[in-house]
This record gives C-alpha cells, sequence and structure tokens, in this order.
C-alpha cells in the first residue's frame, strides 16, 4: 500500500467511525458491497474516482486538488480534522490553578 493510498483509506475509515457509521451502513449508502468498503479501508483497492467522490460526499468531505506549495497552508487551517473548539468561547488570560512556579 502506497502511502497516499494509505492516507486515502485512514482519512475515509476516520470520517466513517466519526459519523457513527458502520461499514455496512455506508456500504448501503454508497451502493457498494461491503467488502468493497472493508477492502477501500485496508487500502487494497485501486478506487475509481466516481466511488471515492461519493464516498467522501456520504462521509462530509470535500475532495479538491491543491496547488503543492498551497498544501503547508491548507493543512495549518485543516488541522488533523477533528472537532474544532467553538469559535465564540472565551478563555481567560490566566486560571488561579495555573502552575507559575509559586508555592
Amino acid at each position: 500500500m502506497t502511502y497516499l493510498t494509505q492516507a486515502f483509506a485512514k482519512t475515509l475509515k476516520d470520517a466513517r467511525v466519526r459519523k457513527g457509521l458502520t461499514q455496512r451502513t455506508l456500504s448501503l449508502k454508497a451502493g457498494l458491497p461491503q467488502s468493497h468498503i472493508s477492502r477501500i479501508e485496508a487500502g487494497k483497492v485501486d478506487l475509481q474516482l466516481s466511488s471515492l467522490v461519493a464516498l467522501t460526499r456520504l462521509l462530509d468531505l470535500e475532495l479538491m486538488l491543491v496547488p503543492r506549495q498551497a498544501v503547508p497552508a491548507v493543512r495549518s487551517i485543516v488541522g488533523d480534522g477533528g472537532p474544532s473548539p467553538p469559535a465564540n468561547v472565551t478563555r481567560p488570560a490566566y486560571r488561579l490553578d495555573d502552575d507559575d512556579g509559586h508555592a
């Protein structure tokens, strides 16, 4: 399995798990056999573009081509793909239980 295939497989599986879908449920929604979903997630399938697009849409992912020089910027914005903290949460400048070296 190539690094790129492994990265796609992991991203698809992580998104499926995050959405609380089983392979069986995803396969029914995508119109693909469950065994095919399993092989995709294991990186054992040379995935057709149409199947990849269908799966990403079902998993609330967007497939994009990004210029190589923009990849670091996109990665820094997107992060690890996990949920971000709400933007409207106010954080205190300090906390009384901060360890500042004083006893």
